[in-house]
Order: structure tokens, then sequence, then C-alpha cells
């Protein structure tokens, strides 16, 4: 049975489901909810997400919701099933730092880098405050990567799903915004986001983004 994947191609989250997807080989069908504001009606919050939001995955009879638990569900059952990509290696170290360096994504580096790209992307609208703040917040972020990504290609090394869990965000930033030289001022951030942007999969999901 096809994976279903339930959300709008233009959400952060959504876009993370589909190159995670993409990178194990997984094929799978995407559902538009009938708009946004379906996703409050009672019917999808029974259903589907109890917070009304997207993604949602099903893979047969099993449900789940919440990005970062969708990827690492995918990876759980597909990772080595249709093709060699790792996206979390086999090897307890490794793969606490990969969990590690999601953490970094999750708690540090998305935050700041979401609510500049709601408000100007998503919302259309620009707040020189938010600016100014979220200038500072990231800048200090990509000081922090800076730092971990010396001498590295990627955050743990090797690709993982730490590193594509923050390409959607950061790809508005570089398609949508004029903010991108906050990243390409930093040599290994932007060597790393050149490097992790131009994977095939991502590309294949770029092509899908609806505005």
């Amino acid at each position: 049975m096809t994976v279903k994947l339930i959300g709008f191609e233009v959400s952060p989250g959504v876009l993370s489901v589909m190159m995670t997807l993409h990178e194990l080989g997984v094929p799978y069908q995407i559902e538009n909810p009938a708009s946004w504001q379906a996703l409050k009606d009672e019917d999808y919050i029974t259903n589907k997400h109890p917070f009304g939001k997207v993604p949602v995955l099903c893979d047969g009879d099993y449900k789940i919701t919440e990005t970062r638990a969708i990827c690492r569900y995918l990876v759980s059952k597909y990772q080595g099933k249709n093709n060699k990509t790792i996206l979390i290696p086999n090897d307890v170290h490794k793969a606490g730092l990969v969990d590690q360096y999601i953490s970094y994504e999750c708690s540090y580096y998305t935050p700041p880098v979401a609510k500049l790209v709601v408000e100007e992307v998503f919302h259309k609208t620009s707040n020189p405050e938010l600016v100014e703040t979220s200038q500072k917040e990231i800048d200090k972020v990509l000081d922090v990567y800076e730092k971990l990504l010396n001498g590295k290609e990627y955050l743990n090394g090797e690709f993982s799903l730490a590193d594509l869990l923050h390409i959607p965000f950061t790809h508005f930033i570089f398609s949508a915004t004029k903010h991108a030289d906050w990243w390409n001022k930093k040599p290994n951030v932007k060597q790393w986001w050149d490097r992790i942007s131009n994977r095939d999969c991502w590309k294949k999901c770029v092509e899908k983004i609806k505005f």
C-alpha cells in the first residue's frame, strides 16, 4: 500500500517529510486538505491531527503526526530497503549525535528562522524590528554552526536527517527574502548550505512547492 502524506507542498514540515521519502526511495502520494482553514474542522482534528496541523502520514492503517516523528519513523521502517541512503546511522554513538544535531535544529536554529519566514514569506509583511531581532538571533546561531561545521562537510560528518531538517525553512530564506547574506558570509555554513540544498532529492521537492 502506498504511503499517503497529508499536507501542503509549501509547508516546511511537509517538505521535510517529502525529502525524507525521496531520500529513502519510498513511493508516496500527497493529499492536500481542502484549505488551511479545513485543518481546524472537527473531523480533521478528530481523525488526522489533534492540534489541526500538517504533516500527517498514513502508512497502511498506521497514522503518525509531527515532522520529526514522521521522519524518524520512516527511517526506522524503510532505511536500507530501497537504496543505500543512510539518514540515521546504525552505530549507536553516531545515531546519538544525529539526534543531538536534530535537537540543535529544533531548539536553536529553526525558531528564529521560522519566525522570519512566516512573517515575510507566508504573511508577506515586513517588520523592521523583527528583522533586526531575527538577525541578531540568527547570527549568534550561525556563529555556532560555523564552528560546528569546521573541517566537516555535514553536521555529523556525513549527510543525515539532521542536515535534511534544516533545509526547508532555509530554502525560503534564500528563495524569497533578502537575508541570504547572513548565511553566505559564514564560509563553513555557506559551503554546507550549498551542499545540502543541491541534493537531487531536494530539487524534486522544490519542483512541487505551490504557493
